[in-house]
């Protein structure tokens, strides 16, 4: 399995978690909540949910709404299939959701687990934001030697896309020392104290106020005979 099916699987079984979905539902809420996904189709998705289904962790319902009742004998397509999460599933979920390695804090990986942060404890999200922070760190301080040994060969254009590229790694540094900061005193994002783990609105995919993985503002057509 590539590094990135094994993202969307993550993504597909976590926003399921959340309530059970249609096909174009789900593949809405991936491109808006997940900039990882911001540009992929449904020839992405369905080969994904086939293994998910093979796998037990996912099972077909019939849509239950009138819309889709009434959608096969008055259009001749079949009513959509709904996407709902088995037990199975949820276990796995959880176990993914635990994992702290570094495929959790690697550039293709990070927004993905960030998003799902709202349902990750508290000893989870610490050690991803540290591990993040510190492969960050590594990176900066390869990309400052670099610009140390090179910076009188460079002209000023490729000069300043280093310089620019130097600072967005450095922002994001900032901003998880910030996270790690409100985990320790034991807040969540929106400052308040908490307990345990931090409980926020993955359902409309918001952060607290803090600048989300990623969003995409263009309207997505549904397909009436997609699933």
């Amino acid at each position: 399995m590539s590094r990135r099916s094994g993202i969307l699987e993550f993504a597909v079984l976590g926003l399921l978690r959340e309530s059970p979905m249609h096909g174009y539902e789900l593949r809405k809420r991936l491109n808006t909540s997940l900039g990882v996904f911001r540009a992929f189709s449904y020839g992405t998705l369905y080969p994904c949910l086939k293994t998910l289904l093979a796998n037990g962790w996912l099972i077909e319902e019939p849509g239950n709404t009138a819309e889709d009742a009434l959608a096969a004998p008055l259009s001749g397509r079949r009513a959509k299939i709904v996407y709902r999460l088995t037990a199975e599933g949820k276990e796995h979920f959880e176990q993914l959701l635990s994992q702290t390695g570094p495929d959790a804090y690697e550039d293709e990986t990070f927004a993905a687990r960030f998003a799902f942060f709202g349902q990750t404890s508290r000893d989870v999200r610490m050690r991803v934001l540290e591990g993040r922070r510190s492969r960050l760190e590594e990176r900066l301080e390869k990309m400052r030697a670099s610009l140390a040994r090179t910076r009188e060969r460079l002209d000023d254009y490729t000069l300043e896309l280093q310089r620019h590229g130097m600072e967005s790694v450095e922002r994001e540094v900032r901003w998880l020392n910030e996270l790690i900061e409100s985990e320790r005193a034991g807040r969540d994002l929106k400052g308040s104290a908490t307990g345990g783990s931090a409980q926020q609105d993955t359902t409309s995919g918001a952060t607290g106020g803090l600048p989300r993985p990623g969003d995409d503002p263009r309207p997505d057509t549904p397909d009436d005979t997609a699933t």
